[in-house]
């Protein structure tokens, strides 16, 4: 049907004769000359159609856009001065002299390539004409080239890919699980897998030693702005390595993904950092490098002041006192304050304060800000010399407990980072190791794992009895310019240890046999010492792309309340179904609606 691809031809193929299909992607008439862009996945083609052949002609005429069109014709220099240096084939064309419509098309509901800004919801009913655009078709082919990159490398690596069911049994890992009802076992249900955590863990315990997938994962997560209920990622698992062996695979991993889909250096060795270093410097666990502001503690010069908003939680064992150092931050106007002041609110911040630095050298005097009066003179001065102020220079404040003020002022010296245009370098990796183990959560007075169960600690069975609050794991995460892209972690692969980190968070013996019976008694049949690590596939071309959204790299995703316009889902499952699977639904009224 076709001899070459629209996108493909160059002066190579001067005086071929060719035969083309593709969509309508532009018409134009001009003095009596057709000229029409004709659109395939490779890219774009003018085809040309004179008068002098009336039959080929007239049917031109009649198509517009999107039409699919076979055309047949001559491959020809483009005329002196229309040539088209924005298109791949902008210096050759293609005289017509048959044209076949393989169907027509009724107008679109928006232009495939316009600045129009077009509502989402519109765009996902109708996906497959989004996914015409050149930036969609870009996307995709990203994606395709990243993921047969990570193949080529792990299969070099000789990591053996492994399928690992879909339907499976529920178990906790930080979210709801979907399931799914059974007709053959009436009363039971599946579960479709958050990841493919355990199995790959089985996999090493049956000796495949190195086992990769790119699977699906679902999770049933209250509506969040960037997340997916069903997503892709890339799961990695190996036997016989630590820590620091699985990195460095991982790091060579992405180095070459990086070098050969994008022509990014991303450099010899990632750095490292741990979380509590991290947390103190920059208020998250995924820092991002590029922005050069830390949060600095000056909790040791607020703990006698009379102000108590800041001497409180200078006091506090859970409290923290933070400064946030903006260069050359007095030209901000109070308008531009108030606005960062509603922003850290989002956080649970009950405000901002701060200090323009005028006169560096005035001490005291040089000072403006409304808390000023609020410490003495040395206090300030300890405060300038430990975050190393100069004139011209803001400093905000943050003070209350450790977590607030961490979220407040983390995501305050990103979003400064980017108004003000602070970006050093353009892809800053990071490596964040030496996690807790556990975090204590006071509503359910229990402690909750980290990363997961299964992830291993830094110290002996007995430390970690003792102290579960002071244990650190050995897990780590990989971080891209402020975005977890991967996470992993060694893995626990004795029984005890195992049955010790289940007690802690508070699953007892009965519960833990009935979740996860089959891996603890898997661990007693000579388990390997094994690690592994995760990563976000789309997360990840979202950002190789330039993407604000997963969404973007996505071929059919859901919207924010993880429905999908295109196919009218979920939606609703006939009587018939339901008592088959014996199921029996509530109708929900109004109210009841109104509640969720």
């Amino acid at each position: 049907m076709r001899t070459h691809k629209c996108g493909e031809l160059n002066k190579e193929n001067l005086g071929e004769a060719v035969e083309l299909c593709g969509w309508v992607h532009r018409r134009r008439d001009h003095g009596g000359v057709i000229f029409i862009d004709l659109r395939d996945r490779a890219g774009l083609v003018q085809v040309v159609f004179n008068p002098e052949s009336e039959e080929t002609f007239a049917l031109a005429e009649s198509v517009r856009s999107e039409y699919v069109l076979r055309v047949e014709g001559v491959v020809r220099d483009r005329l002196e001065g229309t040539v088209n240096s924005n298109m791949a084939t902008g210096e050759v064309e293609v005289l017509v002299h048959h044209i076949e419509v393989l169907n027509e098309s009724e107008t679109p509901p928006f232009p495939i390539e316009s600045d129009i800004e077009v509502n989402e919801e519109m765009r996902l009913r109708y996906r497959y004409i989004d996914l015409r655009k050149t930036a969609m078709l870009r996307n995709m082919t990203m994606r395709r080239d990243v993921t047969r990159n990570v193949r080529n490398f792990l299969d070099a690596q000789d990591f053996f890919e492994m399928e690992t069911p879909i339907l499976t049994k529920a178990t906790p890992e930080g979210a709801r699980d979907y399931i799914v009802p059974s007709r053959t076992h009436p009363n039971n249900f599946f579960a479709l897998p958050q990841s493919p955590q355990l199995y790959k863990q089985l996999l090493m315990i049956a000796g495949m030693d190195k086992y990769y997938q790119i699977v699906r994962c679902f999770r049933d997560e209250d509506l969040r702005a960037d997340r997916q209920p069903e997503f892709t990622q890339l799961d990695i698992e190996t036997s016989f390595m630590n820590e620091d062996k699985i990195m460095a695979v991982m790091e060579d991993m992405m180095r070459g993904l990086f070098k050969d889909v994008i022509d990014v250096d991303l450099g010899d060795k990632f750095p490292q950092m741990t979380y509590a270093e991290a947390m103190s410097r920059f208020g998250s666990d995924k820092p991002d490098l590029r922005i050069p502001l830390e949060l600095v503690d000056i909790a040791e010069e607020m703990k006698d002041v009379d102000f108590k908003v800041f001497s409180g939680p200078a006091n506090d064992p859970k409290g923290r006192v933070a400064a946030l150092r903006v260069p050359k931050g007095s030209s901000l106007s109070r308008k531009d304050i108030d606005v960062y002041t509603k922003f850290v609110s989002i956080y649970g911040a009950r405000g901002l304060a701060y200090i323009k630095v005028n006169d560096r050298d005035a001490g005291i005097d040089g000072l403006q800000s409304p808390i000023v009066k609020f410490a003495p003179a040395e206090v300030w001065e300890a405060v300038l010399e430990k975050t190393g102020a100069q004139t011209g220079d803001l400093i905000f404040f943050g003070a209350d407990k450790t977590n607030i003020v961490n979220e407040a002022l983390g995501a305050l010296r990103v979003k400064i980072g980017l108004d003000l245009d602070l970006l050093e370098g353009e892809w800053k990796p990071l490596w964040v190791i030496d996690f807790p183990m556990f975090e204590w959560d006071e509503k359910g007075q229990r402690w909750n794992a980290i990363h997961h169960p299964f992830t291993a600690p830094s110290c002996t069975e007995e430390e970690l009895k003792a102290n579960p609050g002071a244990a650190l794991s050995r897990a780590y995460d990989l971080v891209l310019n402020g975005t977890e892209v991967g996470g992993g972690s060694i893995r626990i692969n004795k029984t005890a240890m195992q049955s010790t980190v289940l007690d802690i968070l508070g699953i007892g013996e009965q519960e833990a046999n009935d979740k996860f019976g089959f891996l603890l008694e898997a661990l007693k049949y000579g388990c390997p010492p094994h690690g592994g690590m995760a990563y976000g596939l789309d997360r990840l071309v979202m950002l190789m792309t330039g993407s604000s959204s997963i969404r973007e790299v996505i071929a059919f995703p859901k919207t924010q309340s993880a429905a999908c316009p295109l196919v009218d889902a979920p939606a609703i499952v006939n009587e018939a179904q339901l008592k088959e699977l014996n199921i029996k639904h509530h109708k929900i009224v109004k109210d009841e609606v109104s509640a969720q």
